[in-house]
């Protein structure tokens, strides 16, 4: 946990912008996995971690606006949980820890939220059934209502709150990425022809458990990078495949990071996976040296997929004018996703709180064309937002297909030419950055990601 007086700040500024009535800010509980005690790895709502750095599960924080005044609700452990947990705080101690000023037991909760109209309680969107259970509990909300009742002002202030990352924040951020560098170091390190999947995926997952950290989201490691997020390991790799690894570290304070690189199983690319990884290289370089405060991440992305197009015109896959097929959508032949997202607490940075509300505030609009849909990040970038930058090109065979059949966008898209490619696979490139007051910083430390470089390393320990 950070200090007491970190967490008070950031309730005193809640507590000034939200205005009046209670806020309801429900931490996460054990979930069953099988059965009811042989529960997932517990993993506390974002939110409520910013708010209070209480890691346990069952607790529940009421801030009362009109009053000033803040409770935390949970249970006590009795002797029989003792028996399996060991000595752990009282609810009194963990309140302290926080800078919360009473706490009280959960069962008090129901009695203060029964009597309380629903108008005064400012809610945020749920993501979990048990949530879901406590609202129809305490206020006879069902799920499909809920939605209806949502805090604009509450979500708003979260969101304004948590883009901009603190000093203590951006060190977690640091020790997060590093781990990932590490992870991804590792699994370029150990590959080797003829592994399966699953034997460098649980290497790269060793490398975050190894530092007190544990992965912020699945790993994605595959020789079928085409398939964006690929959560099958059972393939064999081979001589020639490239091997796509998307992971990144939690820390034990739950910040995250998120790094992705492509590299060859053998000790050098081939001509065309060179070309290839090239051109996302390129594309990568590109936004990142325009990354600064003022810029909306929007104009990175489209700018990132004209250096896309142009490459692909050098392979003679696509044709005509760049910035012309970007705005037709012709590069979404390649390129499905966005390129990038915000990150800290979440991977996704307060997801579960709205993705335009993070992404498109103000007057940006989302467009809902395929391929741009898919960007979940507009906004104008500020010192102290973190981002990731990860563009990338994947060759679907089934989409490929179906373009080609209803010749769509052939006026960009070379289709004769595409044919022996169909097989090519996918590539991406991805780092972790703070903005800073005139640019960037790279968060973590570098990992191998020109040709060259990664090339050595693969000689070096094959």
């Amino acid at each position: 946990m950070f200090s007491p007086s970190t967490y008070r700040s950031r309730r005193e500024h809640l507590k000034q912008e939200v205005g009046s009535g209670l806020v309801l800010l429900m931490g996460n509980k054990q979930v069953g996995m099988n059965f009811p005690h042989n529960w997932y790895t517990f993993r506390q709502d974002s939110t409520f971690l910013y708010y209070t750095g209480l890691n346990q599960p069952g607790m529940t924080l009421l801030i009362d606006l009109d009053e000033g005044t803040e409770t935390l609700y949970g249970t006590d452990p009795t002797i029989d949980d003792i028996v399996w947990t060991g000595p752990v705080p009282s609810l009194d101690e963990l309140a302290a820890s926080a800078g919360i000023g009473q706490a009280r037991e959960a069962s008090a909760l129901d009695t203060t939220l029964k009597n309380t109209p629903l108008e005064r309680v400012h809610l945020l969107p749920t993501y979990r059934d048990e949530h879901r259970i406590s609202l129809l509990k305490w206020f006879g909300l069902n799920p499909g209502e809920i939605s209806k009742h949502h805090s604009d002002s509450l979500i708003r202030t979260i969101v304004e709150q948590r883009l901009v990352k603190t000093d203590e924040e951006a060190k977690q951020m640091d020790e997060a990425a590093a781990i990932s560098a590490d992870m991804h170091l590792e699994a370029m390190r150990v590959v080797r022809p003829g592994m399966y999947e699953y034997e460098l995926m649980s290497r790269v997952h060793a490398t975050a458990l190894e530092q007190n950290g544990d992965i912020a989201y699945p790993i994605i490691l595959t020789v079928n990078g085409q398939i964006l997020h690929n959560h099958y390991y059972g393939n064999r790799i081979g001589d020639e495949d490239v091997v796509l690894v998307d992971a990144g570290a939690q820390t034990s304070m739950g910040y995250a990071g998120d790094l992705t690189r492509t590299f060859p199983a053998g000790t050098a690319f081939t001509p065309r996976q060179r070309d290839l990884y090239n051109i996302v290289l390129h594309s990568f370089e590109s936004a990142v040296f325009r990354t600064k405060p003022g810029v909306l991440f929007r104009d990175l992305h489209y700018l990132a997929c004209e250096k896309l197009v142009e490459g692909l015109k050098e392979l003679k896959l696509m044709q005509g004018d760049p910035a012309e097929a970007v705005r037709a959508g012709a590069h979404t032949l390649f390129f499905q996703a966005g390129l990038g997202h915000m990150m800290g607490l979440d991977v996704h940075d307060m997801e579960n709180l709205g993705e335009d509300v993070v992404g498109y505030p103000g007057d940006l609009q989302r467009d809902t064309r395929f391929g741009f849909k898919s960007l979940r990040l507009a906004r104008k970038l500020e010192p102290g937002h973190v981002v990731t930058v990860e563009p990338g090109l994947y060759f679907i065979p089934t989409l490929i297909g179906l373009w080609k059949e209803e010749k769509k966008l052939k006026e960009f898209i070379c289709y004769d030419e595409l044919e022996k490619w169909t097989d090519a696979g996918g590539y991406r490139v991805e780092d972790d950055f703070i903005v800073t007051g005139q640019g960037y910083r790279l968060l973590g430390k570098p990992v191998p990601k020109t040709v060259e470089e990664i090339e050595t390393v693969r000689r070096e320990h094959l």
